[in-house]
């Protein structure tokens, strides 16, 4: 039960800081900026491996500069997620303060005119009217009293206020963890993924360089597919985007090596 709670209360946060959009943006742009770092590693020590095999080129080398890069990616998209997201979402609770001063303050200066408008007229009517109740009934009421309730409605409206403000900050501080996790997340999940061949095998040969290949294939046929999901259709039309972008990173690291060693 308490489980339950607890993800009933996080969908609550989610949906009060729009998280998920948030979310979803932060996964496919550093996700897909990871496995195409990655591509670019994969592909320069590739290019190398081809044109020169006798090389004493080992998979350790690709594995922690891949590791390396990876996880430089991961704490800078963590930091600097982080850090951006809270400065934003404290802003935005600033101004949302700010608003609400302006809306309170304008609601009671709305119900200041109005009180203003009819107070002698209600006044002498309601004091006429329990004055013929009390003669009516055995206990007098206290009118005074009476006029106090309006005080207690205004501070029942006070304290939802700031039950919604409280809900309304702990969606926020929620919102920025989570984006932030994601955010650094996402890039060492697309970076690491591709290196998995790389780990079977201290000897470099072309299997290796295929499967990752197909890993990173696989990767942005995934994002693809995600990308699809969200904007509702046009899911092969995005696959194939990102696999351009794949190719292309393939391309220009083979024309870089061309360039340097013609």
């Amino acid at each position: 039960m308490q489980l339950k709670s607890l993800i009933e209360k996080w969908r609550e946060y989610s949906e009060l800081s729009n998280l998920g959009i948030i979310a979803r943006r932060k996964f496919f742009n550093n996700a897909f900026d990871g496995a195409l770092t990655c591509a670019g590693i994969v592909s320069g020590s590739f290019i190398i491996f081809i044109s020169n095999p006798t090389q004493s080129l080992s998979s350790a080398i690709i594995i922690i500069t891949g590791l390396s890069t990876a996880l430089a990616i991961g704490i800078s998209g963590l930091w600097g997620a982080f850090l951006s997201e809270e400065a934003e979402r404290k802003k935005k609770l600033s101004d949302l303060k700010k608003e609400m001063v302006i809306i309170r303050e304008a609601k009671e200066k709305l119900e200041k005119n109005d009180d203003d408008l009819v107070k002698n007229h209600k006044k002498e009517k309601s004091l006429a009217e329990h004055e013929e109740i009390q003669k009516a009934m055995i206990t007098p009421i206290n009118y005074k009293n009476t006029m106090e309730h309006t005080g207690d409605f205004r501070e029942a409206d006070d304290e939802n206020n700031n039950k919604n403000k409280s809900l309304i900050e702990r969606s926020e501080k929620f919102a920025t963890i989570i984006a932030s996790l994601v955010d650094g997340g996402a890039p060492v999940l697309g970076s690491v993924l591709p290196l998995i061949p790389f780990f079977f095998g201290p000897a470099l040969s072309l299997f290796h360089f295929l499967v990752s290949y197909a890993v990173l294939v696989g990767i942005l046929t995934y994002l693809g597919i995600f990308l699809g999901q969200i904007s509702g259709g046009g899911r092969l039309k995005y696959t194939l985007h990102l696999i351009t972008a794949g190719i292309t990173t393939l391309l220009v690291s083979l024309l870089l090596e061309l360039a340097l060693h013609p």
